[in-house]
């Protein structure tokens, strides 16, 4: 493994930097000024590639993000009017995520950052993630409030990852708590494949769900009696799956029984998200949590965490719709407060599929900060990586 940073030359207040996201079946490409402005955002999907499956299939991503990247790149930039030479640097999705999905933006990036002597830095993802709040500022539009700054809690959950951070003034985010197994996100693409819907199934389920009962099926809520701030939710889909079997499959399902288990799923994911959310604001003292990740779009979930913020006396912050899934601009975000405090990746710079918030390869002299407090990263512990591939074990 190679791995290098340098400190560089100060970077303009204003500076646009192209952010390039990659990590599993979205390639994206956005041009941010001053890390905040929005100037342009390009996205392509992969769900026509992938529905036929009922889930990513990694090299089927990889390819086709090899097929588009140039194209996206280009018309985030026409969409900004810029060229290469007006840019003050470039960000890029290093991990997590899928290696083969991951290479082609890196790839991409390092490529552009060479040729046109840019400063170059590699983002975590799940920072991207957390920034996103950030630029999105007051959220969906249900909430008012200032803009968001750190300190908060942020809780990213989508297909790949389901955690607790304190996001502090300085420093890396802290772990707080993560899934233990399957993230929420790949539970409702699991679970919506075993009632006979559509891939991506978040969107699916909660369509379905609107004609349901949530109270019609008592799904379990994972790790609700437990001390600490984990998740789970491999038991959860299994319940679904037995519950399916006891009332004779999916063929012996009536409609309204089908929308009736897809309510109650619903329901029982987004309690358990809102309750191990509510437990750790008030073991933090947090006035803010910041909700995050593919899985923040979902309608119950946000009207859960808005009333439980009500309730406990914190502000449930949620990005817009297109800042929650996979996207360029927490990239572009992430990265520019990067460039700006003077960091500089080499060309040596990895893919990797799976690494904590902090860990290697990402910056060693900020890890010690991220672990001042709360729940250290485990050396042998591995947060999260892409959702997971078709055919992989349940």
């Amino acid at each position: 493994m190679t791995y290098s940073h340098s400190q560089g030359d100060a970077f303009p207040e204003d500076g646009l930097v192209l952010g390039i996201e990659s990590s599993c079946d979205e390639m994206a490409a956005a041009v941010l000024r001053g890390g905040r402005e929005i100037v342009s955002s390009s996205v392509h999907g992969q769900e026509s590639v992938h529905s036929p499956y009922g889930g990513v299939v990694p090299e089927l991503a990889s390819r086709d993000h090899v097929r588009v990247v140039s194209n996206v790149v280009s018309a985030a930039l026409s969409e900004a009017g810029l060229g290469l030479s007006d840019l003050d640097g470039l960000a890029v999705t290093a991990g997590p995520g899928l290696v083969g999905s991951l290479l082609v933006g890196l790839s991409f990036a390092k490529a552009l950052a060479y040729a046109n002597d840019l400063p170059f830095v590699g983002v975590h993802h799940l920072v991207g993630h957390l920034v996103a709040a950030e630029v999105a500022g007051k959220g969906d539009g249900d909430v008012g409030g200032d803009d968001l700054a750190p300190p908060y809690v942020g809780l990213v959950v989508s297909g790949g990852h389901t955690a607790l951070y304190r996001v502090g003034v300085e420093g890396l985010p802290v772990l707080l708590g993560e899934t233990r197994d399957d993230a929420a996100g790949e539970a409702f693409d699991k679970v919506a494949k075993l009632l006979g819907l559509p891939y991506p199934g978040g969107p699916a389920i909660s369509k379905l769900a609107e004609q349901g009962d949530p109270t019609a099926v008592n799904f379990p809520r994972p790790m609700s009696k437990r001390p600490g701030f984990d998740f789970s939710y491999s038991g959860l889909k299994t319940a679904v799956s037995v519950e399916l079997a006891k009332r004779g499959g999916l063929a012996a399902l009536s409609p309204s029984a089908r929308a009736d288990m897809a309510a109650s799923f619903e329901a029982a994911v987004a309690e358990s998200l809102v309750g191990r959310a509510s437990r750790a604001m008030r073991a933090e003292g947090a006035a803010r949590i910041a909700v995050v990740g593919g899985v923040a779009a979902n309608g119950r979930l946000r009207k859960e965490m808005h009333a439980a913020g009500a309730r406990d006396g914190f502000e449930a912050i949620f990005p817009p719709m297109n800042l929650c899934t996979d996207n360029a601009v927490m990239i572009a975000a992430a990265g520019t407060r990067l460039l700006s405090r003077g960091v500089r990746d080499g060309l040596d710079l990895e893919a990797f599929s799976r690494v904590p918030i902090g860990e290697s390869p990402w910056r060693e002299q900020e890890k010690g900060r991220a672990q001042e407090k709360g729940r250290p990263q485990d050396e042998g512990r591995e947060s999260g990586a892409g959702r997971e591939p078709v055919g992989a074990t349940s």
